[in-house]
């Protein structure tokens, strides 16, 4: 049986990402979801054309409602005043925090000030940071280490206070699979590899944080968590692969003998 899961972040009008794909991931691994909404915005598969914040106090009073939780997932934070009232108002629990910095279409979802204020506030208090290779390279220009060093960045967060870092590596240059790194102080990273499936799909880093966090919160470990939560993710990329095979295939033209 899990305990509840408390989910902090945006909601996506689409519902290709955001509170709605954090609610799909917690129903995949029958956790109860809780949210914190920190905006609103409105989006589809092409670009996010509108966000309008919830007000800081507003942030507090939803994570105070929330009550007992067995773990939390922070995604979307939209400016340094809720970064700073979420930080101020969680519960102690398993803490999960995606860094969602920018929109799949390239829109900034977090300023600089924002930016600084994790680095500040957050991470001293995160369990487990996801970034992918974009966002990694924001943080370390940040923590003023070279981007391109994963290692120095990885140190300059744990320095910071941060307890494990899983570098999603989507982003990486094409190969036959997709390898995500998982640090975790004073051990060598744990390597998490699946065939890469020639399909995009939006959310993949919302969803992949929160199935971890559901985990978390029916008792799993960490490297247990994050293996069943990549074995969820590559199953979301399958069925969206054979939808779409199955699309082009009705869209063949019909040839008479």
């Amino acid at each position: 049986m899990s305990g509840a899961v408390l989910f902090i972040g945006g909601m996506d009008s689409s519902g290709g990402a955001g509170l709605l794909r954090d609610c799909a991931a917690a129903a995949e691994v029958a956790a109860e979801a809780r949210v914190a909404v920190t905006a609103v915005t409105a989006q589809d598969d092409r670009a996010v054309t509108a966000i309008h914040p919830v007000p800081p106090e507003m942030v507090t009073a939803q994570i105070t409602a929330a009550d007992d939780v067995a773990a939390i997932k922070i995604g979307m934070l939209c400016s340094a005043r809720i970064v700073d009232a979420v930080a101020a108002a969680l519960p102690r629990a398993p803490r999960v925090l995606d860094p969602v910095l920018k929109s799949s279409s390239g829109r900034d979802l977090l300023d600089a000030e924002g930016v600084d204020l994790l680095v500040e506030r957050l991470l001293p208090a995160t369990d487990l940071l996801t970034p992918n290779l974009p966002e990694l390279a924001v943080l370390a220009r940040h923590l003023g280490v070279g981007a391109a060093d994963e290692t120095a960045c990885i140190e300059a967060l744990f320095a910071r206070g941060c307890g494990a870092v899983l570098v999603k590596g989507g982003h990486a240059a094409p190969s036959p699979v997709s390898e995500d790194r998982l640090y975790v102080p004073g051990a060598p990273p744990a390597r998490f590899t699946r065939p890469r499936i020639g399909v995009a799909v939006r959310g993949t880093g919302c969803f992949l944080a929160s199935a971890i966090a559901a985990h978390l919160a029916r008792g799993c470990d960490l490297y247990g968590a994050t293996d069943a939560a990549k074995a969820l993710l590559h199953a979301r990329f399958l069925r969206v692969a054979a939808g779409a095979a199955s699309r082009d295939h009705q869209a063949l033209p019909v040839q008479s003998h």
